[in-house]
């Protein structure tokens, strides 16, 4: 089979968008085609406070944070703050402002601007997803280029959010009227990217920030996004050279992609992206029924899952549901829990126990009721695609009927950040950056009564809407400590209450998929060169990455 065909034969059959690309105009030597985000259509949104709804990278190449976690390195590299001091009761966090920053209109960035934005999510409280209001008292500039923030209490994770939190220009968004409305189309950043020079249904270009504060960067032109509805288009585009980086998972990606061209075809799929999870939305019944959400996880053969969903590249989920980007936390012995072992037989037990028991067709009924629930997935997306498609024939197994249904990203989103859901899977990291150096906002945005809502608000997160007194304790006394034991001993059993009562259903520690071609572009991390992650879906650490590459020379 000649290269094309074998391509054709394992990404799709009947790829009718494919074509986008030679549809498009070709970008120039210095402009980075890349592939995030699968959309028939684009949406002009750049709005980096609406989380998940603005295009990549509005919440990194166009608007920046005042510090990045750096994963691999385990570190804060400094950005738009270049240093931060507590106080000695950690109520009081004062930051040091980089001295030279412009915006992209030419004004000059400043304190004003970094209190603004956060007094901007204190009164739009549907801006401020990272529930930041929840931990600050005040934040003010002391001079221009000092800010000082109060916190209500001690908040030590708090970090993490506040530094990575997207600035945008106090001069430009006085002037909104609704900053939650606002889709802001000519955005005025100080990231690298900041100039839209093309906006079309199938493509957009966003070219470099004349003004950017780091002399000689970026060296790229401008990056070119195409829209691919599906991951099959987008990888079809990838292995013809089409794309230069892509956040793509790819089938068999040693045979359809890096054998192609081993010189400069390239991947890291580091098993450290956030947990995906099987969401069961626990303000309906019967999902409410810790017994009904444990048999359901028992009814999942997670090797299945992996094997024929993301061939091999992901590891099972254990009992504590954290990612291997936080092994160094994991409690053995809630690891070796046994609510994630694949088990019908208990699960019968448990459903049987619950008082859901067989008909006649062999799916379950209670006081008339059918456990028939239905497990929504994003179209396209054809790794959770195929997981979902093992997990409705393992459920059945046990006698819950399950119906999937694919939506389009957006849509996908939006039922699921109002809880119009009943089954769903999803990693909370679609929803906020869970990259910090301890696992707390892991187990806060799944199991906390302060992440909660009820169904019908949007949540950035919890969409399984679950809460738990105990746990809420728990993570109180890890927020008031920084000493290493003692968080260590919390977590363990943070993690313990997690296995107990099971507020979702972890699948898979999901690799962080990167995939690049060094034919037109250099300096992509990768296992060898670990300076980052490659996974373009890392925001805000991408913005590393898009700093930090540059043309091959010819």
């Amino acid at each position: 089979m000649r290269p094309r065909a074998l391509v054709l034969a394992l990404f799709a059959a009947g790829c009718s968008v494919a074509a986008s690309p030679s549809s498009s105009p070709s970008p120039s030597p210095n402009v980075l085609s890349v592939s995030v985000e699968q959309a028939s259509a684009w949406t002009r949104n750049f709005n980096p406070l609406l989380v998940g709804a603005a295009r990549w990278p509005t919440r990194s190449g166009i608007y920046e944070p005042l510090m990045i976690w750096n994963a691999p390195a385990a570190t804060w590299v400094p950005w738009l703050a270049t240093d931060r001091r507590w106080s000695a009761d950690r109520r009081t966090l004062t930051l040091t402002l980089r001295d030279g920053v412009l915006w992209s209109d030419g004004a000059s960035f400043s304190a004003d601007d970094v209190t603004f934005t956060f007094e901007l999510l204190r009164q739009h409280r549907a801006l401020d997803g990272a529930g930041l209001w929840d931990f600050l008292a005040e934040v003010r500039a002391i001079d221009p280029r000092t800010v000082e923030l109060r916190l209500q209490r001690p908040f030590v994770p708090g970090l993490v959010e506040i530094l990575q939190q997207a600035i945008v220009p106090a001069h430009v968004w006085r002037a909104v009227a609704d900053p939650v409305a606002f889709t802001n189309p000519n955005p005025v950043g100080t990231g690298p990217f900041t100039e839209v020079r093309v906006f079309r249904n199938q493509v957009w270009e966003l070219g470099k920030n004349p003004r950017y504060w780091q002399a000689g960067k970026p060296a790229v032109d401008a990056l070119r996004m195409i829209a691919y509805p599906s991951n099959d288009q987008a990888n079809l585009a990838l292995v013809e050279g089409e794309i230069d980086w892509a956040g793509n998972f790819v089938p068999a990606i040693e045979r359809t992609y890096v054998a192609r061209d081993r010189a400069n075809h390239g991947y890291w799929y580091p098993p450290t992206g956030a947990t995906v999870f099987l969401y069961p939305n626990t303000a309906r019944a019967p999902l409410d029924d810790v017994r009904v959400r444990k048999a359901l996880s028992l009814a999942i053969d997670r090797r299945r899952v992996v094997d024929i969903g993301l061939y091999g590249y992901a590891r099972p989920s254990d009992g504590t549901g954290l990612s291997d980007a936080y092994a160094g936390w994991r409690d053995p012995a809630v690891a070796a829990d046994g609510w994630v072992r694949h088990d019908p037989r208990a699960a019968a037990q448990l459903l049987d126990a619950a008082g859901w028991h067989r008909a006649a067709d062999g799916v379950r009924e209670k006081d008339g009721r059918r456990l028939a629930l239905t497990l929504e997935v994003v179209s396209g997306w054809s790794d959770w695609v195929r997981a979902a498609q093992v997990i409705a024939r393992d459920l059945g197994d046990v006698g819950v009927e399950v119906t999937l249904r694919a939506y389009e990203w957006s849509a996908w989103f939006q039922r699921l950040q109002s809880g119009a859901f009943e089954l769903a899977i999803a990693c909370p990291s679609l929803g906020l950056s869970f990259d910090a150096p301890t696992p707390y906002y892991a187990y806060r945005w799944i199991s906390s009564t302060s992440a909660a809502r009820p169904p019908g608000e949007l949540l950035p997160t919890n969409w399984n809407r679950f809460g738990d007194a105990r746990t809420d304790a728990l993570l109180g006394d890890f927020e008031r400590t920084d000493d290493a034991a003692a968080e260590h001993a919390l977590m363990r059993q943070i993690e313990a209450r997690f296995a107990a009562t099971a507020p979702a259903i972890p699948l898979f520690s999901s690799p962080l998929w990167g995939v690049y071609s060094t034919r037109r572009f250099v300096g992509f991390p990768s296992a060898k060169e670990p300076y980052a992650k490659l996974s373009p879906h890392s925001e805000p650490e991408d913005l590393i990455v898009l700093t930090h590459l540059s043309p091959r020379r010819r």
